[in-house]
Formats: C-alpha cells, structure tokens, sequence
C-alpha cells in the first residue's frame, strides 16, 4: 500500500535469540512520514515463515523486530495483525505493553467471528479494546447519491462482550481508497480534503481522544 517491497532476503535480520541488553539495529523505511516495518520487508517477497517449525516462532519473531528497530521518537505505534487467536498476539501480550486494540471489521457475523477470536485473547489480557472500525461498511453511488449497506447486518453481528463497545468510525467502500493503494499513494496523503478522507480523520480523533484519557 505504501510502496515499499523487498525482492531480496535482507541477510543478518533474522535472529530470533539476541541479548537483553543488545541495542536496536534495524533501520525502518520512511514513506508519506511513516515509520515502517514489516516481517515482508526482512524476507523475500517469494519467501514465507514456516510456523509448523515452531508453534512460537512467529510471535518470537515479531516481538524480536519490534524491539530490535531503531524506531526514534514516535507518536504512536501501531501493530497490524492478522484476525487470530495465536501467534504473534499471544506472545504481544505477554511481552509487550499495550494500551489498547481496534478492531477493524466488516459489519457481518462471520468478519466479527474471525476477529472475535484475537479479540478474546486480548480482553484475557486484560488489555482495553477502544472500539470497532467498520470497514467497507457502506456504500454511495456516485450516480444518484444514495447510500447503500453491502453488508447486512444481523441483530447478531456484536456478540455480548462487544455490545457495549463504541464505533470509533465507519470507513466507506470507494474506488478513491482503492485507487490509492494500487498506485502505492494512499488516500490520506494523496487527497486529504477529499470527503472520503473525512471518515479516516473521525476515527483518527476518536482514537487520539481515548489514548489521552488513558
């Protein structure tokens, strides 16, 4: 989404056991003024991680970059992860301090199911959960205006450990969001003032809001 690809195996980046006291090495990329880094930028683009390996290998993995990049002063950090129950949230949790999780979501059961899954481990952690993202969660036609919900919800798609959580925002479904990830020039950066660009600022501040009160 951003651009940024690695053809390559970047060699001396992948050791999973290091000192405690060793010092971060790992430069992250820079991009639209982003700090990034991405288990897919330290392996090749045809390469994966065998996880069968090791049931903890992924989680130790992560937890490792992310304590061994030379991350500077930042204003926030945040981990994208996959919907899961396991690896690398289990071992986040355990290892890293967290002040709080999102869930980004279709407004449908089996969305919420697969995110529930991750969502539970968190909440066992003890760690806050925010809010929801409602993602691709309506629709407008550029011809008459109308809006229109692709997905429908049913009065079930919040089970009860999520239905006093508040919607932090609802992202539309649009080709300008589209269009800027495949041109590697994201919304936000390419067309700030575009209507479009008005749901990423809501949740923007609802979560700036909320990370103060903490």
């Amino acid at each position: 989404m951003l651009g940024v690809h690695r053809r390559k195996a970047s060699q001396g980046y992948m050791a999973m056991a290091r000192r405690k006291e060793a010092l971060p090495y790992i430069q992250p990329l820079t991009r639209f003024g982003l700090k990034v880094m991405s288990i897919g930028l330290l392996v090749g683009e045809d390469e994966v991680i065998d996880p069968a390996r090791s049931p903890d290998a992924v989680g130790q993995l992560v937890v490792q970059t992310l304590k061994d990049v030379v991350w500077g002063e930042l204003d926030y950090l945040f981990i994208d992860l996959p919907p899961s129950a396991g690896q690398p949230q289990a071992s986040l949790v355990e290892h890293v301090p967290i002040d709080g999780v999102v869930i980004v979501t279709t407004p449908q059961d089996l969305s919420l199911l697969d995110a529930g899954r991750s969502l539970r481990l968190f909440q066992q952690g003890s760690i806050p959960i925010l809010g929801i993202v409602e993602n691709m969660s309506y629709f407008v036609c550029p011809d008459c205006g109308q809006r229109h919900e692709i997905f429908q919800r049913s009065d079930k798609w919040r089970p009860p450990n999520l239905e006093e959580t508040p919607i932090l925002g609802r992202i539309p479904l649009t080709p300008v969001i589209s269009k800027g990830i495949n041109k590697a020039d994201p919304l936000m950066h390419d067309q700030p003032d575009d209507p479009v660009a008005a749901a990423f600022w809501e949740v923007t501040a609802v979560i700036q809001d909320l990370l103060k009160r903490d």
